[in-house]
């Protein structure tokens, strides 16, 4: 199989349980909603470029028994991986491997958290894997990464990486020279996390790009997110 798998790996929006460092500004139950127009924009955004016939759009799930209400976020036809045990990098792993194993040539794992992530982002980081690189990434504003992808399980990437810190994006690279393995960095990006991101989306989609935004930004259209913002912004007090 030639094709690159391109997975969002993600939690099943749930009240109490997704993105609750948006809490405040936002409710319990508004942060499971715009969680779901999270993934759903984004997955719009990767079947888009599953289009072109060279990648498949999946998701990487946890918890075990939300596959309805996952799907009903998702374009029919995205693969549903469950997640493995574990800290941030031993999932990481475990979901390429789990995609690998389907016969893909590549696998490239997404956060959840970017909505309007652009399709060039992605497009690179599949044509990285398809021209021979052993691994991509892109880099997040907060130091993270928005995505890492692999031709090859390497289990090293992930090992021994302080998760949630403004290091990880450079410990990563680190690990790559250091393990002998190349690495295509393409254009970095932003998750929204907090009220301070939160606020950089509603600059976006406003159209003020991100401060990481490259020349000649173009906006990646997110509609469940923008209604989302907007209907928020109507009921917000003056």
């Amino acid at each position: 199989m030639t094709t690159i798998a391109v997975a969002i790996i993600c939690k099943t929006p749930a009240p109490g349980t997704s993105k609750t460092r948006l809490s405040p500004p936002l409710r319990p139950e508004e942060c499971a909603e715009i969680s779901a127009c999270f993934i759903a924009d984004l997955a719009g955004t990767i079947a888009g470029l599953a289009s072109d016939g060279d990648a498949v759009g999946c998701a990487v799930y946890t918890p075990l028994g939300s596959e309805t209400e996952l799907r009903r976020i998702l374009p029919e036809d995205f693969a549903l991986v469950p997640q493995g045990d574990g800290d941030l990098g031993r999932r990481l792993d475990r979901g390429i491997r789990d995609l690998l194993a389907l016969g893909h040539a590549g696998a490239i794992l997404v956060n959840s958290d970017s909505p309007t992530l652009p399709r060039s982002i992605l497009r690179a980081a599949v044509d990285a894997l398809r021209a021979g690189a052993g691994a991509v990434i892109s880099p997040a504003l907060d130091g993270g990464y928005t995505l890492v992808g692999l031709s090859e399980p390497c289990s090293r990437l992930f090992e021994d990486i302080p998760w949630s810190t403004g290091t990880v994006f450079r410990l990563t690279l680190e690990r790559a020279r250091e393990i002998g393995l190349p690495v295509a960095v393409i254009d970095p990006w932003y998750d929204v996390d907090d009220a301070g991101t939160y606020g950089i989306l509603e600059d976006e989609l406003a159209g003020r790009p991100p401060s990481v935004a490259r020349a000649g930004w173009s906006a990646q259209d997110a509609p469940r997110t923008r209604a989302f913002v907007r209907r928020r912004q109507m009921v917000e007090p003056a």
